[in-house]
């Protein structure tokens, strides 16, 4: 029979230290505020960059004690199966745990393998959306109707309550725009001051002002 003695000792160490870590560190921090834990009596002059940092580190902090408190619950699991002479079995397979991978992992439920150890390919939903701005661009196909970025600001508009800069609305609704919301956008320019009189709006002679000419 197997003497797991050192094993089991290497356990109940690491055990001890756990409990230490969760009772002087952790434990003390989930009763203290976000203000006791910066020393600011008030977060209301602070730059939210600092407050943003603050609030990272404590939810790291929280993500820590987590990961501590599951491998507790493994070595309590590992010990209490010394109790009913079952440690050193495989929990899926019944065979014997080779002893070399308890000493690099006392707390193992399983030989290698017998763990599912496979990637997935399955990717975040969230990766579809990043791949930049242009993904969700179709003014150069004439025949797309997807509902690209234009689009997404004409939606947004249409609960616009206050009225807008320009005169005419900055909806469209006879057709897609080419690079600009409002028709007018695409002819007209002004200096890097900004509309500061009719004198001084350019006409721009482009593809976008004949279009405009042509009623297209």
């Amino acid at each position: 029979m197997t003497d797991y003695t050192q094993i089991k000792q290497q356990l109940l160490e690491r055990k001890s230290e756990l409990e230490k870590r969760i009772n002087d560190h952790f434990k003390e921090e989930q009763s203290r505020t976000l203000s006791f834990s910066t020393g600011e009596l008030s977060q209301y002059d602070n730059h939210p960059a600092d407050t943003a940092t603050d609030l990272y580190e404590r939810e790291k902090d929280f993500a820590l004690l987590e990961q501590v408190e599951r491998e507790h619950e493994e070595i309590e699991h590992a010990l209490a199966k010394f109790e009913n002479g079952t440690f050193g079995i495989c929990e899926v397979t019944g065979q014997v745990i080779p002893y070399e991978r308890l000493e690099a992992n006392p707390a193992a439920r399983a030989v290698v393998g017998a763990v599912d150890n496979r990637i997935t390919d399955d990717r975040p939903p969230e990766e579809d959306v990043l791949e930049g701005f242009e993904k969700f661009n179709f003014d150069h196909d004439d025949h797309e109707t997807q509902f690209d970025a234009e689009d997404a600001y004409q939606s947004v508009a249409e609960f616009n309550e206050n009225s807008m800069t320009f005169e005419d609305s900055s909806l469209d609704e006879n057709g897609e725009l080419i690079g600009y919301v409002e028709e007018i956008e695409g002819f007209l320019s002004t200096g890097i001051e900004g509309y500061t009189g009719d004198e001084d709006v350019t006409f721009e002679r482009n593809v976008h002002y004949d279009q405009y000419l042509n009623g297209k």
